[in-house]
């Protein structure tokens, strides 16, 4: 089933000299249900606009949303009440509130009675290992409980549709890693659909079922995490050896992307490619004079380079 549907969505901007700039072009992708969704773009990109315009916060030129079955532009209020988003970081929560006034206060705008879903707050408060820091003004908690409180806010409004923007920024190690596994919780026990934009690869690679990277006004990709790893996946090798003979050296240069370093006497290889031949081809260059191995790693493919090649494809 989608719950989100955007279709040749186009927006322009005003610009100095009386042109305009385009910022979507013809923008088309569909999010289904019960996932976690990737929204990829460098800076300038066109996903803020994207993102706006679901939220309601921008007017396209033409083109069209459908949240959940409701025409967006037409039926803005019922479109707009499935989605509870977390832009620019946690400016969606009031810092002379406390963690449990902000919750109960995002809910009561969205109809919602503080008193009936009590538990839901205490339950939430507690899964996000906000509970002890309930009763207390936002301004003193750390960077990360308050990037976990806009999290809080937007499950306690109860939409189906979270759109989250940056939702790892600044956080330490542990404090993404909870976020992640929140987000988990929140697709796998509570069937809602999760959109993130976000410019942490790691991230992406981690959680994110489904990728639409967005360049230039235009979609350029639009496929699942596993397909597009898939797509660019290389084999990368790094061999670390003993000495090596001038000619050793000469004959492994002219091996296409493989590169040579020394390292504190020994000879790191370092290779690229995507014919397996080339790797028995620096091998027999190394059985030659019988060079030791010292060790040999296989490097994995990480989404940072997909999404490189991805844009770096596109003449980005």
């Amino acid at each position: 089933m989608t719950v989100l549907q955007v279709k040749d969505l186009c927006k322009s901007y005003p610009a100095s000299g009386g042109e305009a700039v385009l910022a979507l072009d013809n923008v088309s992708f569909h999010v289904p249900q019960g996932m976690i969704f990737g929204l990829l773009g460098p800076n300038g990109a066109g996903k803020t606009t994207t993102v706006k315009s679901i939220c309601g916060l921008v007017k396209p030129d033409s083109g069209a949303i459908t949240v959940n079955g409701f025409d967006a532009l037409r039926q803005r209020p019922q479109a707009l009440s499935q989605v509870a988003a977390v832009l620019e970081g946690n400016r969606n929560i009031y810092w002379r509130l406390t963690p449990r006034e902000n919750m109960e206060f995002f809910a009561a705008i969205r109809g919602r009675q503080p008193r009936a879903i009590k538990k839901e707050i205490d339950d939430t408060l507690e899964l996000l290992d906000l509970k002890e820091k309930a009763n207390q003004p936002v301004r003193k908690l750390s960077r990360g409980m308050q990037q976990k409180l806009a999290l809080a806010v937007t499950l306690t409004i109860g939409a189906p549709i979270l759109l989250l923007d940056e939702p790892t920024l600044g956080l330490d190690v542990k404090a993404s890693h909870d976020v992640r596994n929140m987000l988990r919780w929140i697709v796998q026990e509570q069937q809602r659909t999760v959109i993130v934009t976000t410019h942490d690869m790691n991230v992406v690679q981690d959680i994110c079922e489904h990728v639409v990277i967005i360049n230039q006004g235009r979609v350029v990709a639009d496929d699942s995490t596993e397909n597009l790893l898939r797509l660019f996946q290389v084999r990368s090798y790094d061999l670390m050896v003993g000495q090596l003979t001038a000619t050793q050296r000469q004959s492994l240069e002219r091996i296409d992307y493989l590169q040579l370093e020394q390292v504190n006497g020994s000879w790191r290889i370092s290779l690229d490619m995507e014919k397996p031949a080339l790797l028995w081809q620096v091998l027999d260059i190394l059985r030659t004079e019988h060079t030791p191995i010292e060790s040999l790693d296989r490097r994995e493919l990480n989404f940072e380079k997909v999404f490189m090649g991805i844009l770096e494809g596109m003449g980005a």
